[in-house]
């Protein structure tokens, strides 16, 4: 199978383009998927430590209000009831985790799909490290002014980038991520999107190819087509018939003279 064609992307503050996997920026747009992935990953940064108090765990007195009767007023109990003031609260938030499970497969085709838009809008570029070993918050703001980046603009970096990082940081709706934090919620955000060559490299491995995952499902099935080659049957040794042991006769005994002389 032939592989796909590069695509080409500008570099951040010059005027060539940089090669880009293209099964990473050209697959179609799956609304479904993004929504999945966009809402799991929007959900799991939630801390969820919410709580209230109930009835039961409200600092309140257990002693009655008044009188049950012979005072003209309804009746009443605890004063710990959500109803009245001071009381705990119905059906309040408690502590839970937000967390919900996207199939690995679906949520690479999900970044691969938020990825696949910004490439159509011509909204992403590549930046090169060794442009700025050198930290410098200018430079960073004017090479973003001269490719036309658009607010709010996404920096997606290696974690020892610091060059990147220091020089990007300050830039107002600007917000820079290290490449293993970066999310499909973080992708769709974002109006512009940089990328460092060697998050490049790290999102195309974590993101995968559709002919990657489709490879292995064809392996699998051309093995199962092969017919197994039947394994020679082992020839069991007979047992030896245990030898019948042979009768011996018993000599007789000799008739003495008194039997004899009875007779």
């Amino acid at each position: 199978m032939a592989e796909p064609k590069a695509m080409k992307v500008p570099v951040l503050g010059k005027t060539t383009k940089a090669d880009v996997p293209a099964d990473l920026f050209g697959e179609e747009f799956h609304q479904s998927l993004v929504h999945e992935a966009a809402r799991a990953d929007a959900n799991s940064r939630r801390r969820g430590t919410a709580s209230t108090l109930t009835r039961g765990e409200v600092s309140m007195t257990t002693a009655k209000a008044w009188r049950q009767k012979g005072t003209g007023r309804a009746r009443v109990g605890a004063l710990s009831v959500p109803n009245r003031y001071g009381g705990g609260a119905a059906f309040g938030p408690k502590p839970r985790h937000y967390t919900v499970k996207v199939n690995r497969k679906a949520r690479r085709k999900a970044m691969r799909s938020a990825l696949s838009v910004h490439a159509e809008r011509g909204s992403v570029a590549v930046a090169k490290s060794a442009d700025f070993d050198t930290p410098s918050t200018k430079t960073a703001a004017a090479a973003l002014e001269k490719w036309g980046a658009k607010r709010s603009t996404l920096i997606v970096i290696l974690g020892d980038e610091t060059g990147l990082l220091k020089s990007f940081r300050n830039i107002p709706r600007v917000d820079v991520m290290e490449v293993g934090a970066v999310g499909v919620v973080d992708v769709i955000g974002a109006a512009s999107i940089v990328i460092s060559e060697g998050a490049l490299e790290v999102l195309a491995s974590r993101a995968g190819s559709a002919d990657s995952e489709a490879a292995p499902k064809a392996e699998t099935k051309a093995a199962a087509a092969k017919p197994k080659a039947a394994k020679p049957k082992a020839a069991k040794p007979k047992a030896a018939k245990p030898k019948a042991e042979e009768k011996t006769e018993e000599p007789k005994a000799e008739e003495t003279t008194d039997e004899k002389d009875g007779e």
